[in-house]
Order: structure tokens, then sequence, then C-alpha cells
């Protein structure tokens, strides 16, 4: 099978035996999506080696759970090793020896096939289309920021970041009917939030607007964005953390302590909520997709998504 693989910092298009691994489902993946994190891991993230991507629809090729084979899924990335104290409560994110798809120790969905372990599948409605489903794992992502903070209508919450990930974001946060802007510096993504009646602006203006947020979600992946986030924070207030980058970031420790703010990870959330919203069609993930490439042509499509201005970019094997 083709696959789009990364090995020592090169990303290249290869054939590649198809994957079997034992106790899991065999998954022909149907469309999956470029996000940052698989541009992150081209420059070096987290070391992996091998193929990259874990945003994917996918069909059920062969699976021990006869009643899967044949029907459209989505996948869980992170598969545990089913006897920890993480996994008996049915949530892998944290086992020790995870692996993840496309991150870590396991071959990912910018390929035509795909492995996991069959709880880790989850059947699509089939009133969600493709281009709607390969949405479903960012999508967790951004909905996983509830289960890390209460947020509620009585909350000032700001989302740093226009790209995929900070709009998925603030679609989010909106449905709790907490006063929210979107923070970015691209008007034509801005313009996506401002159809779904969320308020935006752009760094310079939301800098007039120091300590004035109970909660901000840094999802720009950028040194600057860290800072605008604790300039913008009232004391005890809460940073979310959604970027995942190669690199590290400075901050002013004091602040944090004198202030007496809140820093919290958020990084994958769960599919059923995620399902839930695109079934209702509550997310507008149409504007988020800029192109779509034939999985022949991967290399140029990771070119095509690092450049300014572009968001989602689809592979279809």
């Amino acid at each position: 099978m083709l696959a789009l693989r990364v090995e020592k910092k090169r990303l290249s298009i290869k054939e590649i035996e198809k994957p079997d691994r034992e106790n899991e489902a065999l998954v022909r993946v149907l469309l999956s999506g470029i996000c940052n994190t698989d541009l992150e891991i081209a420059r070096g993230y987290a070391g992996f080696s091998g193929t990259i991507g874990h945003e994917f629809v996918g069909r059920v090729e062969a699976c021990a759970d006869r009643a899967l084979v044949g029907r459209r899924v989505v996948g869980e990335i992170n598969a545990g090793c089913g006897s920890c104290p993480r996994c008996r409560t049915s949530d892998s994110r944290h086992c020790a020896t995870r692996t993840v798809l496309g991150i870590v120790g396991r071959d990912g969905a910018h390929a035509e096939f795909l492995t996991l372990p069959v709880e880790n599948l989850l059947p699509v409605p089939n009133s969600i289309s493709d281009k709607h489903a390969v949405f479903t794992e960012p999508l967790a992502a951004a909905c996983g920021i509830l289960e890390r903070v209460k947020i509620t209508s009585r909350n000032r919450v700001a989302v740093i970041g226009d790209g995929k990930l900070g709009l998925l974001c603030a679609q989010v946060i909106a449905l709790t009917g907490a006063p929210l802007v979107l923070i970015g510096k691209h008007s034509s993504k801005l313009s996506i939030a401002e159809r779904r009646g969320i308020e935006t602006a752009n760094p310079k203006e939301a800098a007039k607007r120091k300590r004035q947020f109970d909660v901000v979600v840094e999802a720009s992946g950028a040194a600057a964005g860290f800072a605008l986030a604790l300039d913008l924070l009232q004391p005890k207030g809460q940073l979310v953390l959604k970027s995942t980058f190669h690199g590290k970031t400075q901050f002013d420790a004091a602040r944090i302590v004198v202030d007496e703010l809140k820093i919290v990870g958020s990084r994958c959330g769960r599919f059923t909520p995620a399902l839930e919203l695109l079934k209702k069609k509550a997310i507008d993930v149409d504007s988020l997709i800029s192109e779509e490439y034939s999985l022949l042509f991967g290399v140029n499509a990771m070119r095509r998504a690092a450049e300014r201005g572009v968001l989602k970019v689809l592979l279809r094997p």
C-alpha cells in the first residue's frame, strides 16, 4: 500500500506492507486530514518515524467483531495496554505504554490502510459525510477543553489562534453560552467565526483587554500567544494550552505565582461528543476545508498545508 512517511525529518510517499497487528481491526482509509501536529512531526516533534496522520474516516475491512465489517468508522488515536488502572477505566489517553496513531509507536492514517484495536473504533452515523467525519478527532480535542475546565455562561473566555484548532475550540465554547472572543491575525479566518456570531479581535485590539478574562485557550502554538494569554487573564484565571509543537516556550513564572493563575494542558478528547455535534450540524467544518489532494501527492499536500492562510488539507487514498 501507499503511505506518507517521515523518516529522519524527510517526507516521502512510499509503498510499504499493508499493516497487520494481531487482534486489531484492519481499516481502509477513505479520507484523512493534515493537522498542525503532522507538520510539527515532520519538523522533529515527538521523534516519530513512520507513517504520519491521525485524523481519518475509514471502512472496516477485517475485524473480530463481524458487526463492524463494512461499517464506516473513526478511531480514538490512543491505544493502551488494556490492563493498567487507566485502561481499566476505559481511558487509554494516559496509559504509560500507549501507542498513538501516527505520533508514538504506531503507523498512522495518511495511508491506504491502518489498524486499531476494535475498542478504539466508533461507527459513523449515515447522516455524517466523510468530509465531516474526518473532523471528529480535532473536534474531540476541542471538546476536550470542557473535560478539563468548567466553562459556563458566566465565564469570560478568549481563544488565541484562528487556525483550524482555534476555530473549532471557539465554536465548541460558544455552545456553552460563555461571552467569547476569538483572537487572530487573519481576517478571512476570523470571518468564519463571525458568521457563527462569535466576537473576534486582532492581537493589538486584544492587548487592550488586559486582565478581563476568566479562561484563555492558547491554540496559536506561538510564544507570543502564550505571553498574550497571561496578559489577558484576570487573577486566579485559567490558561488552557492546546498546542503541541517542536520547540520550547519561555515564560515569566512570577506572573503565574503572583496572579495565582492555573495552567491546564488539554490534548485528546472523547469522540462521542464530537460525533454528536457533527450529527446535529452544530459546528461549521465545511468552511475549514481548504483543499483535497490524492495521497499520491501527499508531500505536496503537506507543503501546501504549511502555507500561511491555509486551513484543512485533506488526503484521499
